[in-house]
């Protein structure tokens, strides 16, 4: 079935057309900032708030969770109530909430803060690119808006480290979060002004069980794991959080299939190509995220460096996602999607073996490639699995398989970092100390994607064939 869309209002010429994806842009670009500024404000969060390790994983994951729980849903919402209604709540919302975490004064204010942010961000950054498309009805047009959206959101990556480095060694950490606020306001008063409403009238109903049950159930897990090593994993709390994530994501599985119109339609995983890309995204965002949570804390805990040093330390691995990413899905249409998807694991596992054996003493000449060989490894891999996960589908749900292929990243980037603490905490607990802790951290990640590489091209040879070389 086509679907029929409300045509957004003419845009009356070029200038406008050209503030308009300039605030599409920069609403991306602020949710992006977001991702990486937070990782190089970590240390000072953790000396001025007296923070242990669980506190800066909930810091973090607070804010991954709502993305990757409300990812789909925030989809929904734009196409069914519009999208420009949608975005400029977004904004709103996450404004509110950077504002509420520059204010924070313990971290449990901190962390209410960073998961509204979470739920702005979800709203915002799908409802940005659904205004963009409606905008640029042309292909031509549109490829070429969509791919400038898709820059400035890796210059919103790439910036991050450094800016967080800079604000938060000469202000502390709570100006990372301040500047959040002014590119909020102009966002809110030019998007009034200058955006367009549109709106699918066949979108699907909201899946309110659906989305619930997602967020209970993965959050639960996430407290589990987060919380284990502190509270002990046989009490009585840390056992009732894994026994109701089992329950609860037992049900969602049962009310998505009976639902007609499910947030995650399980239907699409009977697709082994699908299957397979998207438990490959889980991967990838458990072991980039996992990893560089801890790049920043590595630097300024076991190498002895500022916090702006820190953040300049971290940049090769976000430059190179930045400058690689856009080859990769051209690299895939040219050698297939197993032969790129598999390099870049191999890539990535291999730079964070190396990671693994980097030590207070290395010097950072001796660091920096290695850096730079996870940022390219895992841009290879992004672009094509989420290709991938398209091809395995129907042209009318391109849209909905590239959300989950979205989804399935923020929900590995979730587990990445509760994980990866997991082992530092036990290697700390054992004896060990943090420095061990975090090589044992990196091995863990390199060898899982490692493994990963092996899996994924065994089963996309399997899967896709008739897409492949």
């Amino acid at each position: 079935m086509t679907t029929i869309e409300a045509a957004a209002p003419p845009v009356a010429s070029r200038s406008k057309q050209a503030l308009l994806l300039a605030v599409i842009c920069m609403g991306q670009f602020m949710v992006l900032l977001d991702n990486t500024i937070v990782g190089a404000a970590l240390p000072d969060m953790q000396q001025r708030l007296h923070l242990e390790l669980t506190g800066l994983q909930w810091i973090v994951d607070a804010y991954v969770l709502l993305v990757a729980m409300l990812l789909l849903s925030g989809g929904v919402f734009a196409d069914r109530f519009g999208r420009k209604r949608v975005f400029l709540a977004g904004v709103a919302v996450f404004t509110a909430a950077s504002l509420m975490c520059f204010l924070a004064s313990s971290l449990g204010w901190l962390i209410a803060g960073r998961a509204l942010q979470g739920i702005g961000a979800a709203a915002l950054s799908p409802a940005s690119l659904a205004l963009l498309a409606a905008a640029y009805p042309l292909p031509r047009e549109r490829v070429k808006a969509i791919g400038l959206w898709a820059g400035v959101s890796g210059i919103g990556l790439a910036a991050g480290p450094v800016a967080g480095g800079v604000l938060a060694d000469a202000f502390g950490w709570p100006a990372i979060f301040l500047v959040n606020v002014p590119i909020g306001l102009v966002l809110l008063l030019a998007g009034l002004r200058i955006l367009g409403e549109s709106r699918s009238p066949n979108a699907p109903a909201i899946d309110i069980p659906g989305t619930l049950l997602s967020v209970l159930g993965v959050g639960a897990l996430t407290y589990g794991l987060i919380e284990g090593g502190s509270r002990g994993w046989t009490s009585a709390a840390i056992l009732g959080s894994f026994a109701a994530a089992a329950v609860l994501l037992a049900v969602f599985v049962v009310v998505e299939s009976r639902r007609a119109a499910p947030m995650l339609p399980l239907r699409l995983f009977s697709r082994r190509l699908f299957t397979v890309a998207n438990a490959a995204m889980v991967v990838v965002g458990f072991a980039l995220m996992g990893s560089t949570f801890f790049f920043s804390q590595f630097f300024v805990s076991v190498q002895g460096s500022s916090i702006l040093e820190a953040g300049l330390q971290t940049l090769p691995t976000s430059l190179a996602m930045v400058v690689v990413s856009p080859w990769a899905g051209r690299l895939a249409a040219r050698f297939g999607f197993r032969s790129v998807v598999t390099v870049g694991l191999v890539l990535a596992g291999s730079g964070l073996l190396l990671l693994g054996f980097v030590h207070a003493d290395t010097g950072y000449l001796n660091v920096w490639w290695r850096l730079a060989i996870v940022g390219i490894g895992f841009a290879l891999t992004m672009s094509p699995l989420t290709g991938a996960a398209i091809q395995a589908v129907g042209p009318h749900e391109v849209g909905l398989a590239s959300g989950i292929s979205s989804t399935t990243r923020q929900i590995g980037a979730v587990l990445g970092v509760a994980m990866l603490g997991v082992v530092v905490r036990a290697r700390e607990s054992g004896g060990g100390s943090f420095e061990s802790g975090l090589d044992r951290a990196f091995v863990v990640a390199g060898a899982v994607t490692l493994a990963t590489a092996v899996l994924t091209g065994v089963w996309l040879v399997r899967s896709s064939s008739s897409a492949e070389d």
